[in-house]
């Protein structure tokens, strides 16, 4: 067992969110490491939760039914945890322009929720909070480090970049120990993959899946990073099992830049059905377009000697084969 993994065993881990895409992912892997895995998830329907996620795991992780809304049942949750991973939030762009009050209740008064359980009934425990690339907006230089500065263009992600500065003040100011991991683009098993809010890579696999087509809006020629949820699972554990962490923000993404189409005809290509379409951008969708993102992972890489171990074309195949195992669950979801 890698040594990052041998300081859960035993250890009383919290993931809020943790029927969700990331989420679940965290819960088999520290289950599998020894850990005593809690579950906190309210199955909001807009944010991917899905009970099969934890399909596998049995009795060996409790699951909470709550929401990070409600202050008390936070407390509650958090009451004598070792580690709490914050995976839960509302993660759709286009969402949260069109309901931007429910997404300040979520990503930035849910999180001070988690920040004021923590501070009040786990002082000791370690915080880890999931950011996004999305804060930095547009992109001013190349490549995009953690000093870059930030000019979100939607109210999710300015909502996330808030919240990441709550998690960094109540650190520093009440001395806990919290890490921001920004991700991007993640894709693998246990993804909501019937709908595009939830991220493209994704909803573009889920209809290769089906045998239908990939729209894309434009040309596609927007570079993004891309990352497989392992690696990104491993970037969460590092940052959680060691003190180097600490009180920083750190962007935990691949090496891989690829334009917008050819992930879409890398999916086509792996999974073996699908059809890549080219349409016009929806206006609403031009207008929190951020273009070209390319990550640097140097920090992270400093810090926690993380890389990335997944090329695309390798999580592919692992994500098609998961999915062909169990595709009626992420599928058909009440």
């Amino acid at each position: 067992m890698l040594r990052h993994l041998e300081s859960f065993r035993d250890r009383r881990v919290l993931i809020t969110g943790g029927l969700g895409f990331i989420g679940s992912n965290l819960a088999h892997r520290l289950h599998g490491a020894g850990a005593q895995v809690t579950v906190y998830d309210c199955l909001e329907p807009r944010s991917g939760g899905n009970r099969y996620n934890l399909h596998g795991i049995g009795r060996g992780v409790r699951l909470l039914s709550g929401d990070i809304r409600d202050l008390e049942a936070v407390c509650e949750a958090v009451r004598g945890q070792d580690v709490v991973f914050h995976c839960a939030a509302c993660t759709s762009h286009s969402n949260a322009m069109l309901e931007p009050m429910l997404d300040v209740d979520v990503n930035c008064k849910g999180t001070l929720h988690v920040l004021e359980a923590v501070r009040r009934h786990a002082p000791e425990a370690k915080l880890v909070h999931l950011g996004t690339s999305t804060q930095v907006g547009r992109m001013r230089r190349t490549p995009i480090d953690e000093d870059h500065p930030e000019y979100p263009l939607d109210i999710y992600s300015a909502n996330k970049t808030a919240s990441e500065k709550y998690v960094l003040i109540y650190g520093h100011a009440y001395g806990l120990r919290t890490t921001v991991v920004r991700l991007a683009n993640v894709f693998g098993p246990r993804a909501h993959i019937r709908g595009p809010s939830l991220g493209f890579i994704n909803y573009f696999i889920g209809l290769a899946l089906q045998d239908r087509d990939l729209t894309i809006f434009g040309a596609g020629e927007q570079q993004r990073n891309v990352t497989y949820v392992d690696d990104a699972v491993e970037a969460l554990l590092m940052a959680a099992a060691g003190e180097r962490a600490d009180g920083e923000s750190l962007f935990a993404t691949s090496d891989t830049h690829l334009t917008v189409a050819a992930i879409a005809a890398g999916i086509v290509r792996v999974i073996g059905a699908g059809r890549v379409r080219l349409v016009e951008w929806p206006s609403e969708r031009r207008a929190i377009e951020f273009g070209d993102t390319q990550i640097s992972n140097a920090k992270i890489r400093e810090r926690l000697s993380w890389s990335p171990r997944h090329t695309f074309e390798e999580g592919l195949a692992q994500t098609r084969d998961y999915y062909r195992e169990c595709l009626a669950h992420y599928l058909d979801v009440a």
